[in-house]
């Protein structure tokens, strides 16, 4: 007999039926429980394992009000209860079919009773729903899933064929019921609460569930179901320790959104740099971060605190001090005893410049940042100033019999103030000479220490002088007299950092114990002018110490060694009260740091100082949805290269083929060919690599794995051709006239006929590669690009802005798609544009030219360019089910954006086929285990 698919109005239709115990088994892997009605207290249970799961509760009998016989009824878990709603009218669409199966004279199958379950979705004029069948004595409950179809379109199941319209079919169309033997279904039941908005049916159920359904409703055993929130697909995962694989997940792909084995890794054992200085520009709203292995990075907190810029670190280079001066000029200085300045356009170092006093331990820039101090392990605090080209040194200041370790300017610039160990020194700016000396007191808690340790210092305009120190004090000095004006001991270890905001109306201070408190100066009584500083507010965001705090006009910022950036927002300052308000915490570099070779199902992840090349894992097995599956054959580390020299690694890539790996160094480039036999691997390096090519921003090798693309901090772009274990440099795309800014982002259209190029700032630049010129620049938007890719067969450029907005350019056609147009005007939704992380990768389904598939570090999305675009009234993430009937009809809760939080800290996700994602994961909990252990304080009754 011919299967027959049916069609419905697009929406699901739950129909409870009742059978005779002893001709309907137990549906085993149901998520509910399968009371019967002449023992409400018995649980059916599937096997020798109950069915209880968290977060539902028992079927339970209920009884009606009313006179007349007692029925008990079924009262659904709460997830059901909220998606689908009672009402008392029979579907008329179904009238012809409904006859055969709800018979009055049948007395093997019950009658319909007045009421039928609504599910949360449109439904066109045809749609009206099932009814409830009436009790029997003593049946169990069984299921029936009829699930919507809508005529096929780009992306919808366009390469299934339907045997009806999408109208319901006459009734000549049904074969008449038939009693077939009853198989054991296979069928999980999942709210539909808990399935994303809009969610559609993907694929069809095993035949199974078809065959134990329909024989449940008499249906012809034939008959062909589509369940939707069904998604029969495995995943696969791996774990740290363990070798393992997962089927299924709490998200279900609504139809044509796809269908994916996913292999879950978290074998990377990245751990991110602890953060050592942080030091934030007020012209330009800029935030520079140094890590303990060197990096320097660049924060825009006007884009969406994106990390626009960053230099690799170096074993050698130990920064301790990180200051703005002149501007728009960074500098840096370490324990290696130089001061570094940077070239935020090519990003690189500009030049190094000895201080001939040892290590450096903190670094401070005059007001009008025309100055420098630095503050050296011999004692002296040696003065430079910044030149155009360089900075030069001026003079000593009297030295002293310790390290210099905090440094701080008077407003005015006259005066400075330094603290070393057990004493703070005030400074005269023009003579160089001592004016104030305070001693410090080394008593905590009734206990005199070996030593008080001045970690941080501040100047104010009306002379006060705060310090922090290693007794757990905050104290407030008289610079004038030298005398101790208040004590505030805040904590029993170390209060190491300090900073003031603009006003001086508030600071804020960082303790060891992970603690960060803000000060604030407030007036004594109601009345009165005169004002003291009264520590407001306590914030614990760090698990560990906390070397370091900002003060920005609208927020305090702090890292330390859980290399967490913490931005919390002053509420006061905040003028609108949206979710630039929120707490953010930023752990993970905005670049990538994984690339994937999807023919040999490789990934190359990328350390600071070596590479490793892993083979993922796979399976044989199979199961539902949310079942592990036993790997068959483990994830296979291949290969560990370590780089020479002290410098870090800035980027790598290994090619789709898997034959080929390059890497770059600040200073050198190396160029990798691998080869594959008998299960073993073999390296050959590829030797005389032109200089031209380092330091590489972005490395990517075209689809067929022939060419190298090399961006270079200097703006221009080179291709290389690759041959067997050498190479031939083909051509050179120079920058514009006038510019030399660093390209960080490369894309390459998979038939190798187009690269886009994005630097930090400008905008997104279009190469020809067969002509090999210049085809077109995208228009500049305000925000910069962190992530770009070109679409198969349509060749369309997908950009991504650190404002969460996304445009799709049309590289033949040298404009902005129709489809971008309609976002553009219509506008993403807020809770979109509200995210705080930005889009990473972007890849493309080829199969369906419809979707975009597109990640940041808490969520994966698919978006389907055929569906219509949610507006701020739909919910976004997690769709309710309408409250009356004409929202169905109003509402669409069908729309474009398909989100999973599955994966989370997500650091790269991409296709390897049609029907296979790798998801890299680095769970949090995984990192802070690997760090240092933390001050423990004593807590009451341990």
């Amino acid at each position: 007999m011919a299967s027959v698919d049916l069609s419905y109005s697009r929406f699901l239709h739950l129909l409870l039926l009742y059978h005779p115990i002893s001709t309907f088994p137990p549906l085993p892997g149901t998520s509910f429980f399968l009371p019967t009605l002449s023992s409400p207290a018995r649980q059916l249970s599937t096997g020798s394992q109950q069915a209880s799961r968290p977060g539902t509760e028992p079927l339970s009998p209920h009884i009606p009000r009313g006179s007349g016989p007692r029925r008990p009824l079924l009262r659904p878990p709460p997830a059901l209860r909220q998606s689908f709603h009672l009402a008392p009218t029979p579907p008329s669409s179904l009238a012809p079919f409904l006859p055969s199966l709800y018979s009055s004279s049948s007395p093997k199958l019950p009658r319909p009773v007045a009421g039928y379950l609504r599910p949360p979705r449109p439904a066109s004029s045809l749609a009206r729903h099932a009814p409830l069948p009436r009790p029997l004595p003593a049946p169990p409950l069984a299921i029936l899933l009829l699930a919507p179809r809508a005529p096929p379109g780009p992306g919808f199941l366009a390469d299934r064929p339907s045997a009806f319209s999408p109208g319901f079919p006459p009734p000549a169309s049904f074969p008449a019921a038939s009693r077939a033997p009853h198989p054991r279904p296979d069928l999980q039941w999942r709210p539909p609460s808990a399935a994303p908005r809009g969610q559609r049916a993907t694929t069809e159920p095993p035949a199974a569930v078809a065959a134990a359904a329909s024989i449940a409703c008499a249906l012809p055993a034939s008959l062909r179901l589509v369940l939707p929130g069904q998604s029969w697909r495995a995943r696969a995962h791996v774990g740290p320790g363990r070798r393992e694989a997962r089927s299924g997940a709490s998200d279900c792909w609504p139809v044509g959104m796809g269908e994916f084995k996913v292999h879950r890794v978290r074998f990377f054992n990245y751990v991110p740099s602890g953060i050592r200085c942080v030091a934030y520009n007020n012209q330009s709203n800029r935030l520079a971060v140094s890590r303990t292995d060197g990096t320097v990075e660049i924060y825009n907190l006007s884009a969406n605190y994106f990390q626009e810029k960053f230099f690799p670190g170096h074993e050698s280079r130990a920064t301790e001090a990180l200051c703005w001066a002149g501007g728009q000029r960074l500098f840096s200085a370490g324990l290696n005893g130089e001061i570094l300045e940077y070239d935020l356009q090519a990003l690189n170092i500009k030049y190094a410049l000895d201080a001939f006093g040892g290590p450096i331990w903190s670094m401070a820039a005059s007001p009008n940042g025309s100055q420098l101090l630095v503050g050296c392990e011999d004692g002296s605090v040696k003065l430079f100033e910044v030149t155009p080209d360089k900075i030069q040194f001026a003079r000593n200041f009297d030295r002293q019999k310790s390290r210099i370790l905090s440094l701080s300017w008077h407003p005015a610039g006259t005066h400075i103030v330094a603290g070393s160990i057990d004493y703070i020194i005030v400074f005269d700016v023009k003579s160089g000479s001592i004016t104030r000396k305070m001693v410090l007191d080394r008593q905590h808690l009734g206990v005199t220490k070996s030593r008080c340790i001045v970690w941080g210092v501040a100047f104010l305009s009306d002379g006060t002088v705060i310090s922090v120190d290693s007794v757990g004090k905050v104290q407030l000095w008289d610079s004038s007299t030298g005398t101790l004006v208040k004590s505030h001991l805040i904590a029993n270890a170390d209060v190491q950092s300090i900073a003031v905001a603009d006003e001086e109306d508030s600071f804020v201070v960082g303790t060891a114990e992970g603690t960060v408190f803000h000060f604030q100066l407030v007036s004594m009584t109601s009345n009165s002018s005169e004002k003291q500083w009264v520590r407001t507010k306590p914030f614990q965001h760090h698990t560990h110490d906390v070397r370091t705090v900002a003060h920005s006009p609208t927020a305090l910022i702090s890292g330390g060694t859980d290399t967490h950036l913490v931005i919390r927002p002053l509420m006061e300052k905040v003028e609108v009260k949206n979710y630039d308000a929120a707490l953010r915490k930023i752990t993970f570099p905005h670049r990538c740091l994984i690339s994937c070779s999807k023919r040999r199902q490789l990934l190359l992840f990328q350390f600071a100082h070596h590479l490793e090349l892993w083979k993922l894992g796979s399976t044989a097995a199979t199961g539902k949805n949310g079942d592990t599956l036993p790997l068959s054959k483990n994830a296979d580390h291949l290969l560990h290269l370590k780089t020479k020299g002290p410098e870090n690694i800035i980027c790598s890539c290994v090619s789709p083929c898997g034959s080929w790996i390059a890497y770059s160094t600040a200073s050198r480039f190396f160029l990798y060919r691998l080869k594959y036999e008998r299960g073993n691997i073999s390296l050959q390096r590829v030797s005389k690599m032109p200089a031209f090519l380092r330091p590489a921003l972005h490395i990517l090798f075209s689809e067929d794995s022939t060419k190298l693309f090399v961006a270079s901090n200097q703006g221009s772009l080179h291709i290389i051709h690759l041959l067997e274990g050498s190479f031939k440099h083909l051509h050179t795309f120079q920058p514009q006239s006038g510019t030399v800014e660093a390209m960080c982002l490369l894309a390459v259209s998979p038939d190798g006929n187009w690269l886009a190029a994005s630097g930090s700032s400008a905008g997104v630049h279009i190469y020809d590669l067969n002509h090999l010129k210049l085809h077109c620049t995208v228009p500049a938007y305000n925000f910069p690009v962190t992530a770009l890719a070109i679409a198969p067969n349509t060749n369309y450029l997908v950009i991504a802005h650190s404002d969460q907005q996304i445009f799709e350019f049309s590289i033949p056609d040298k404009q902005y798609t129709e489809w971008s147009r309609t976002v553009q005007k219509q506008g993403f939704h807020r809770l979109w544009l509200q995210r705080d992380t930005p889009i990473t990768h972007i890849s493309f389904h080829p199969k369906r030219p419809m979707h975009i598939l597109l990640h940041d570090a808490y969520m994966f999305c698919i978006i389907d360019k055929s569906l219509p675009l949610p507006n701020d009234k739909t919910m976004f993430y997690n769709p309710l089910p309408p409250k009356n009937e004409s929202d169905v009809f109003l509402r669409r809760t069908a729309h474009a954006f398909k989100i999973s939080k599955k994966y989370k800290p997500l650091l790269f996700m991409d296709l390897l086929d049609e029907r296979t994602l790798v998801a890299v994961e680095r769970p949090l909990d995984d990192i802070i285990a690997q760090l240092p252990p933390p001050i423990k304080k004593k807590k009451f009754g341990t």
